[in-house]
């Protein structure tokens, strides 16, 4: 959701790295997993919805040792070239592409299980998305796809630590707190919201991070994702229903602005 573009150039036919980049043989405008593009396309991607073949899917491997550890190295040999071993959008072969690859580990925070799995079933060759991120149905069978949204998982929490091997920083909470510090701020700046406004996003955001943070159930693509949680703060106490629906309308005006990557 905040992740940065990296918008470099490179010929993608000198790409002989393992995983993703094996399968690229041109940048494709558009976006990988959770990739940035321009505001349009963001709030598309935002309300994209899952195929009817791969809605409702719950991951039915658990996330024990024995599954991170076969993520972990399907992770390192498929996924991490372009996103980087920490799952942050910044591997080696993701220098070359426009838009740059997702930053999965913090995205996967806001996305179900059956979200992710459709994504890494399918790649990035369908609308609204339109990336270069191959589908890989036919490469991984669904327990090693589950291993591997189990891992993803397990990066944005904390849980593991990224193996060292393509490249990339780990998913870092504080870091994130201090982009989105920063997208405020402009936007205030921009006027795109007023300072008020800016203080309830970050206020309710950071009640989201919290929840986020414990073991909740994740279903459906980012828009869904933020309709439960906000309406589970809603039923806890943490916010209010004028909280919930003033950060919605907040939120779809920072992605209308293109200040929110």
């Amino acid at each position: 959701m905040k992740k940065s573009l990296l918008l470099l150039t490179g010929a993608l036919a000198l790409v002989t790295l393992a995983g993703c980049g094996q399968a690229i043989s041109g940048a494709i405008p558009g976006m990988g997993m959770m990739g940035e593009m321009g505001p349009g396309g963001m709030m598309a991607r935002h309300h994209a919805t899952i195929d009817s073949e791969y809605a409702g899917l719950t991951n039915p491997v658990a996330p024990d040792a024995e599954s991170l550890a076969r993520g972990e190295s399907l992770y390192t040999l498929q996924c991490a070239t372009c996103h980087g071993d920490g799952g942050m959008g910044d591997g080696p072969a993701g220098v070359a592409l426009d838009p740059a690859p997702a930053p999965v580990a913090h995205t996967s925070r806001m996305l179900g299980d059956d979200y992710l799995f459709w994504r890494i079933s399918e790649g990035g060759n369908l609308s609204p998305f339109n990336s270069a991120m191959p589908g890989f149905k036919s490469r991984l069978t669904e327990q090693e796809r589950w291993d591997i949204i189990n891992y993803i998982h397990a990066l944005g929490s904390g849980r593991v630590m990224p193996k060292e091997a393509m490249g990339g920083r780990p998913f870092d909470p504080e870091f994130e707190v201090e982009q989105r510090t920063q997208m405020l701020k402009e936007a205030v700046k921009q006027n795109v919201l007023t300072m008020d406004e800016a203080e309830l996003f970050d206020q309710v955001h950071s009640a989201m991070d919290e929840l986020m943070a414990g073991d909740m159930p994740r279903g459906g693509g980012m828009a869904q994702m933020q309709e439960q949680i906000l309406a589970d703060l809603v039923s806890n106490g943490k916010i209010t229903a004028e909280q919930a629906d003033a950060f919605s309308q907040i939120h779809d005006s920072l992605l209308e602005s293109g200040l929110m990557k």
